[in-house]
């Protein structure tokens, strides 16, 4: 991988002149690559048909699997979803920002290659220094999909990264090795109960805590 492809960043206090190269990249309709609490994900403007086709392209992955994205802050949400069952504002207020993906019923706003034509969207709120950065100035949601190819393990680090990725991305912001795991917590709300479709970085058990304070649909 060329050089000028590959950024190092530092974890905790990420170089703003990185973030500001990754956030054009992100603007022109490209593809970066860049760190999250515990995996690398494929970031694109998550409102670009074309870019989030590229995302698809690049992680060999089948067209009927949705992709997630991230948001800067709860707000952003609104524009983004038909509706917030209580039960998922009771999660939002205590695991947001961190490692739950909350699948709700998506507006029309979105992309139907992001969605994979379900109707539903996954969001969640970063908590890792460059991705809070990165959403910070970006304006728009940015995709959330580990940077790996579909249904491979997701990468900790850079040199666990196929060499595909790494050549088929625009920038590559490396953060050294993350957490690892198996990446956030998928919720899905659209249902009451809220049902897990992944158990990740929270437990069954403090989803299920969280969701005590919501009792019906919203």
């Amino acid at each position: 991988m060329p050089d000028k492809k590959h950024l190092h960043i530092d974890p905790e206090a990420p170089d703003s002149g990185g973030i500001r190269r990754a956030l054009d990249i992100i603007r022109s309709g490209g593809v970066v690559v860049y760190p999250t609490s515990m995996l690398y994900g494929l970031g694109a403007d998550a409102t670009n048909r074309n870019a989030v086709s590229r995302v698809f392209s690049i992680k060999q992955r089948m067209e009927t699997k949705p992709v997630s994205i991230l948001i800067n802050q709860k707000a952003d949400i609104f524009p983004l979803v038909a509706d917030i069952p209580d039960a998922a504002r009771c999660i939002m207020e205590r695991l947001w920002p961190g490692g739950v993906t909350l699948v709700f019923r998506a507006s029309g706003f979105l992309p139907e290659n992001l969605t994979a034509k379900t109707g539903k969207i996954g969001i969640r709120l970063p908590l890792h220094p460059a991705a809070k950065m990165l959403l910070a100035d970006a304006g728009v949601p940015v995709t959330a999909t580990s940077a790996n190819l579909s249904g491979a393990t997701g990468c900790a680090s850079i040199d666990e990264m196929p060499e595909s990725i790494l050549r088929e991305a625009d920038l590559v912001l490396d953060a050294g090795r993350l957490g690892g795991g198996v990446g956030s917590t998928v919720v899905d709300v659209t249902v009451f109960p809220p049902k897990i479709l992944r158990e990740g970085a929270v437990s069954a058990e403090d989803i299920r805590k969280a969701c005590l304070g919501g009792s019906s649909r919203g």
